[in-house]
């Protein structure tokens, strides 16, 4: 089974402060690397958390306020130095396209890779990535422009082999994948054996949603029930639920409200206002009504199983 984890590279809401930077994620997949979000001085802490920047050829950004993406043209930019040559996806709002070019053309830069951008928009989930072993869907947020969270959801995994009945019906070793993948088994005399016989279920499906800036929402509870971890914004806690309405975010108690109504697995808390320098109080709260709470820790690898 493929690794399956995302790493926090910043947790923070607008302003940076010294033990938290802005937002910015990397979900480890097998081998491969998708950056979600990237906010300013993303690129260092990519270095600081020893996280190769080549190994990422999909980023995913949510929206564009500046916490979010002000780090990308640093980044992309870098490559270039660097003389990347492999290509690079992008998923994120259209007119981000826009602002890219107006940024290289600018700087008189040329990209010397191939950058690949995919309009994502807000009103609707939708389908953006069919990788071969995940689909990812964005996700409709709301916030005070238009916004987007990701899910990744992986595809159902194959079958496992049963050793021993594989053993007692003599089942040769090149028949095995299409068992793995659901086949029945026809032996040497035509029998068929089902393949319920010779197998066993599957692991479940593991899946992460993003769900950054974003008003409380209830309509995201069935597009992530049963999300094998959440990532939710808590901008603030419930005492400053006036604020979170006005500025278009959620307290740490109504993200867990949306993690109990779609019976996650996990939650994971992050983008707290700079005014907090401890975050314990917001866990208690969230902790009181889902108890499978997280904090979000920079440079903390969270694992999705």
């Amino acid at each position: 089974m493929n690794t399956f984890s995302v790493t926090v590279l910043g947790s923070s809401a607008a302003i940076a402060t010294p033990g938290r930077g802005l937002s910015s994620q990397v979900l480890r997949y097998g081998p491969e690397l998708f950056l979600i979000d990237c906010g300013e001085g993303t690129q260092f802490q990519l270095r600081r958390f020893k996280i190769s920047v080549g190994h990422i050829n999909r980023v995913f950004i949510s929206h564009l306020h500046g916490d979010h993406f002000f780090g990308l043209i640093g980044l992309l930019s870098t490559w270039h130095l660097l003389r990347r040559v492999k290509a690079v996806d992008i998923y994120a709002p259209p007119a981000l396209e826009d602002i890219l070019k107006m940024q290289f053309e600018a700087s008189g830069t040329v990209p010397n890779y191939p950058i690949i951008f995919h309009p994502v928009t807000a009103e609707s989930p939708r389908l953006i990535l069919d990788h071969p072993q995940m689909e990812v869907f964005s996700l409709p947020l709301t916030h005070r422009v238009p916004t987007t969270g990701f899910l990744f959801r992986e595809k159902p995994l194959p079958r496992r082999i049963n050793p021993e009945s594989i053993d007692f019906y003599n089942v040769p070793y090149h028949s095995i994948e299409a068992l793995r993948h659901g086949k029945d088994y026809t032996d040497a005399t035509g029998r068929v054996i089902p393949n319920a016989e010779l197998t066993l279920p599957s692991p479940a499906s593991r899946s992460y949603a993003y769900c950054s800036d974003t008003a409380y929402n209830e309509s995201l509870v069935p597009l992530i029930a049963g999300s094998t971890l959440l990532y939710h914004e808590a901008t603030f806690m419930h005492d400053r639920i006036k604020s979170a309405i006005e500025k278009g975010h959620s307290t740490s108690i109504q993200a867990a409200d949306i993690a109990e109504k779609a019976g996650v697995k996990q939650l994971l808390l992050g983008h707290f206002s700079a005014r907090y320098d401890d975050l314990h109080p917001l866990l208690n709260e969230a902790r009181g009504v889902f108890e499978r709470t997280m904090l979000a820790e920079d440079g903390t690898t969270y694992p999705i199983e």
